[in-house]
């Protein structure tokens, strides 16, 4: 699948927006199941995954690149359903929900089932997936149903998603069940207000499983609440529900609140207005806005890039985030200039894709680069971009080099690379600490001397116990700065 083909799929599957070209793209997706087999609507007044027929009668249509074999170039196409699922494109997490399940046999190299659950739930939290195109008052026990072919199939693949997720999640334990939370909640963080405030609905009461609508129909089946059929079919259907689905998030009002914070701090008017509808929306919730605010300080991401682990002779997960708006872009255009390249260098030794820490980017050989490029899931261009400097130091962090990571801090602190982040600098400041690095101590103690709001507070004590570490462990300007103070308290003591 060519790079263009990537872009083409994310702009077909989105339905943010509301004018021509969200009409437009709906016309060209009808126009294409006019051209399949596959049909998407009511059968017999009956809703229609209820009717007894297949999946793929059911399901919405695909790109053809989507669906093709992929077998011989399967890197290239996760790559771009990647590129496209990061972007919130709700057809492209399907797609790469079914694939890493290897629902087809050509996709068994690439199974994994904490992968497959992640983009399942992706796509369930995706309002893509539910936000009615139309929706016409059909009368008698239907109501008010979606008019469009496109709105019912896509009802589908959202019913077929809650299935296959609550059988995933069934099957894992808890901690497996924890990483595919962290995953969501990590893909949600890359997208800015708009994944803040889905976060925000995944943790409020007052929502679906997935942040849809209470009284969606995906929704009510989930939780066991289908009643729009009679008899024993309905009691059925009450007592079944998808348990493991519906808990995978649990509700939390501070949790709830957190994120909408959160989602303000992106600069969003629309999540301030949000945050304040949902403070009105229960009389507790108020009273958590202090917490909130602190815990805000200090919250990270529960990744620093996405895990790049691969199933057995497998692809690597790549992270297809794209650094939004111009903090990301100033940040990165830092690195050229602010960042001597020894540390990206020195990354790549400890990674092992070169043997001595590389002076400058003329140093490292094409296939050096390439081999990079490959570990991180990346296109293999073989021409070494800003952000694959940033995600070589992240990598190498990650993997226990404490060089990186103090790097990595370093970067965080003075917004090269990355927009500037204390709590995340003050983490990696903190992983090196513990790994000895006497710089760390040093600029921790900087850390508690200042006191820096929510994510370290003041502490003199801890501030010196610091820095005496850090002088003991040899790092110059701590010792000079022990030297005077000694000095002073010796000149007291004479006094």
């Amino acid at each position: 699948m060519a790079e263009g083909e990537g872009n083409q799929e994310g702009r077909l599957g989105s339905g943010r927006s509301r004018g021509p070209v969200a009409i437009a793209a709906v016309a060209g997706v009808l126009a294409l199941a006019a051209l399949t087999v596959a049909s998407c609507g009511d059968q017999g007044g009956v809703r229609f995954w209820q009717g007894g027929s297949e999946a793929r009668g059911n399901s919405c249509p695909r790109p053809a690149s989507m669906t093709g074999s992929e077998f011989n170039a399967q890197e290239t196409g996760l790559r771009a359903l990647r590129r496209a699922a990061f972007q919130n494109d709700f057809f492209a997490q399907i797609e790469l929900g079914s694939r890493y399940a290897a629902v087809r046999a050509t996709d068994k190299n690439i199974e994994d089932p904490i992968e497959s659950a992640t983009w399942y739930a992706m796509a369930l939290a995706n309002d893509e997936g539910y936000a009615a195109i139309n929706r016409v008052d059909r009368g008698g026990w239907g109501g008010w149903r979606p008019l469009s072919r496109y709105d019912d199939c896509r009802a589908w693949e959202r019913h077929d998603a809650y299935a296959r997720l609550d059988r995933l999640l069934s099957g894992m334990t808890r901690e497996e069940q924890e990483s595919v939370r962290d995953r969501v909640i990590y893909v949600l963080s890359t997208q800015d207000a708009e994944g803040y405030r889905t976060l925000a609905r995944l943790h409020d009461g007052l929502y679906g499983p997935f942040g849809e609508p209470e009284d969606n129909r995906q929704a009510r089946e989930a939780w066991g609440r289908n009643a729009n059929n009679n008899g024993n079919d309905r009691e059925r259907r009450q007592r079944r529900g998808y348990p493991a689905a519906t808990a995978l998030f649990q509700r939390n009002d501070v949790d709830a609140y957190l994120y909408n914070y959160l989602a303000v701090q992106t600069g969003d008017v629309g999540a301030y207005v949000l945050m304040r509808d949902f403070e009105r929306s229960a009389p507790s919730r108020a009273q958590y806005q202090r917490f909130v605010e602190v815990k805000a300080r200090q919250w990270t991401p529960p990744f620093e890039f996405y895990p790049n682990t691969a199933p057995q002779s497998g692809v690597p997960f790549s992270d297809e985030s794209r650094p939004r708006g111009d903090a990301y872009e100033y940040a990165l255009s830092r690195m050229s200039s602010e960042l001597p390249f020894i540390h990206v260098g020195r990354a790549m030794r400890y990674l092992g894709v070169t043997e001595t820490a590389a002076q400058r980017p003329e140093d490292l050989s094409r296939r050096q680069i390439e081999t990079l490029e490959a570990m991180l899931g990346h296109p293999m261009e073989g021409r070494l971009s800003f952000i694959e400097r940033v995600r070589a130091i992240q990598l190498a962090a990650v993997n226990g080099s404490s060089e990186a990571q103090l790097v990595l801090a370093v970067m965080y602190a003075e917004g090269i690379g990355l927009p500037a982040d204390y709590a995340r600098a003050f983490k990696w400041f903190e992983e090196a600490a513990r790994q000895g690095s006497p710089e760390a101590k040093f600029a921790m103690s900087s850390y508690f001397a200042l006191g820096v709001a929510g994510v370290a507070d003041q502490d003199k004590a801890q501030a010196v116990a610091l820095r005496i570490d850090s002088a003991l462990s040899g790092f110059g300007p701590s010792a000079g700065r022990l030297q005077a103070v000694l000095a002073q308290v010796s000149r007291s003591q004479r006094r």
